[in-house]
């Protein structure tokens, strides 16, 4: 009798005790599952024959199918224009092609180097041999704009761009076949290479001498010059594809989940920190992100919290300035009422030197509550921000309340040298399970409250040594630089300038894009003082600032 009462207590033991086993062996199973198909993604994402993901790329193609693959097999439905595709055309404005050269004397000129032509140049080819103080029928001609310059330096609203074109006129009626424009002054002349430049073409071919091109090629200016010059302007243009997936659990919103699969290419975007013109594979920037996702995919599907619906998009041409998450949310391929969003970036690197951040804390007053209830072995610090240089600050500046996920920047951040090899999985995993934790701490909350933050303090970012505290639009194609908005507090705020403002003059300087925005702000130190000159609807304006 007493065994059997034994037996009888061991039960309830036994059963607690296997039912314990049974728990963590379908764990671990879970886990090695998890490990397994984010090394695969990754691996098929970062592999050589992808050739880089660049936007628009036949790689970039490849790693959509292969995505759209994922979905389909998971069984969660496509919400694109076309299946789970959301195709949209990327126009970059006027390339100078590859065909474009200027030879002088039997010598190569490099191009952007020692000259460029402007974008009003026609696509031709002239020979000749001239004389830079000779004006001769037939052939080139030379314009120093020095004297102009000089003449115009307090006039605000001098444009460069007028005076060559009329000069054009000029020598035109005279006979020149091109003309060749330098300054040998000392006041800035701003002409630049405007790629959104969408004026007719001129009759002949207008090339611009860099001070350094003139020195090295054009010193004696009553040498007689063996010109050969060919122009060849093109539009860049490209498509890209953002691939979306839907859960939909008839809820009243819906969580959207994001993360960017294209990455460098080859570098031909100039954005590579290095020099090699080789595939630049992107397996943390952004390989693993897309990974995570495609596997928060997968596990939301297995079992989704019900009371939101579940958005998957895989952005493109976020290289080029969040152009496919910007894409979305002025053209979205389903009505929802989004609760909040998460993006991945970059969250294949942690280990103690790289530890998680996650963005976006001050974006809601539910986030500081959601993660008192977390859980986590990682290292997690928070940013409070919601800004930043990834998709979550398209959604941001939508008022959505975001988190965004990054490891940390590394030694081989847009280098050849990111590969699948160097990806902590085991720490990728423990993300990916850290956020489906969050999906189903928030499940119950309702709509999370939207709030505003100050400025992003992470990323790798080029330094200036000041700021207007603007916010760039990398899709606008006019010429200047669109401002999406102001930081909170900053100097731009402070003068009044609004999200939509085209900056179009910082003192001396003019720049038509934000690459020459960022060139003219190095050209100022803090407690300088200039004058900004912007464009607001058809109404110019003009601020007396100090940096």
């Amino acid at each position: 009798m007493k065994k059997l009462l034994i037996l009888l207590l061991l039960v309830p033991v036994l059963s607690w005790s296997q039912s314990k086993r049974k728990k963590r062996i379908a764990e671990e199973k879970a886990n090695a599952t998890l490990l397994a198909n984010l090394k695969t993604h990754v691996a098929y994402l970062a592999d050589d024959k992808l050739e880089g993901r660049l936007t628009g790329s036949r790689g970039e193609e490849l790693a959509a199918q292969y995505i759209i693959q994922q979905y389909e097999q998971l069984g969660i439905g496509a919400k694109g224009t076309k299946g789970y595709e959301q195709v949209f055309d990327i126009n970059e404005g006027k390339q100078i092609d590859a065909t474009t050269k200027l030879i002088i004397d039997e010598k190569i000129l490099a191009v952007g180097k020692d000259y460029f032509p402007l974008a009003f140049s026609p696509n031709k080819t002239v020979k000749g041999k001239p004389a830079m103080i000779l004006s001769e029928k037939n052939q080139p001609w030379f314009y120093d704009v020095k004297e102009i310059l000089e003449e115009q330096k307090n006039n605000p609203h001098f444009d460069i761009e007028a005076a060559i074109k009329k000069q054009v006129e000029t020598v035109i009626a005279k006979g020149a076949t091109a003309l060749f424009v330098y300054n040998s002054g000392t006041v800035t002349d701003n002409i630049q290479f405007n790629k959104n430049d969408r004026s007719s073409l001129l009759p002949i071919p207008v090339v611009y001498l860099t001070k350094e091109g003139v020195k090295k090629y054009f010193a004696d200016e009553e040498a007689s010059l063996d010109i050969s010059l060919t122009v060849s302007l093109s539009d860049k243009k490209r498509k890209g594809r953002n691939i979306i997936a839907f859960i939909d659990n008839q809820a009243a919103n819906t969580v959207i989940i994001g993360a960017h699969y294209d990455h460098l290419g080859y570098g031909e975007d100039k954005t590579a920190l290095d020099t090699f013109h080789a595939i630049h594979n992107g397996a943390d920037d952004n390989a693993s992100g897309t990974a995570a996702l495609l596997e928060l995919a997968r596990l939301l599907k297995e079992k989704s919290p019900v009371n939101n619906n579940y958005l998957f998009i895989h952005f493109s041409g976020e290289e080029l300035g969040l152009l496919g998450s910007k894409y979305w949310l002025e053209n979205p391929t389903i009505k929802v009422a989004p609760n909040y969003m998460i993006n991945m970036d970059m969250v294949g690197r942690y280990d103690t030197a790289h530890k998680l951040t996650v963005g976006g804390y001050g974006t809601s007053p539910a986030w500081a509550e959601v993660w008192k209830n977390l859980k986590t072995t990682l290292i997690t610090k928070f940013d409070s921000t919601g800004s930043g240089p990834s998709d979550h600050a398209s959604f941001y500046r939508a008022n959505i309340p975001v988190q965004f996920f990054f490891t940390g920047s590394h030694p081989d951040y847009h280098k050849v040298s990111d590969d699948a090899d160097k990806i902590n999985y085991t720490a990728q995993g423990d993300i990916v399970k850290l956020i489906y934790d969050l999906i189903t701490q928030t499940d119950t909350r309702g709509k999370l409250n939207f709030a505003k933050t100050t400025e992003p303090q992470m990323g790798q970012t080029r330094r200036f040594t000041v700021s207007l505290g603007v916010i760039p639009d990398y899709g606008f194609t006019g010429t200047g630089m669109r401002i999406d908005g102001v930081s909170p507090g900053k100097l731009g705020e402070k003068i009044g300038l609004q999200a939509g403002d085209v900056l179009i003059q910082l003192g001396e300087f003019k720049f038509v894009d934000v690459m020459s925005y960022m060139q003219a702000l190095n050209g100022f130190k803090a407690g300088d003082k200039t004058k900004l000159r912007i464009k607001r609807g058809t109404e110019e304006k003009e601020y007396d600032i100090q940096f």
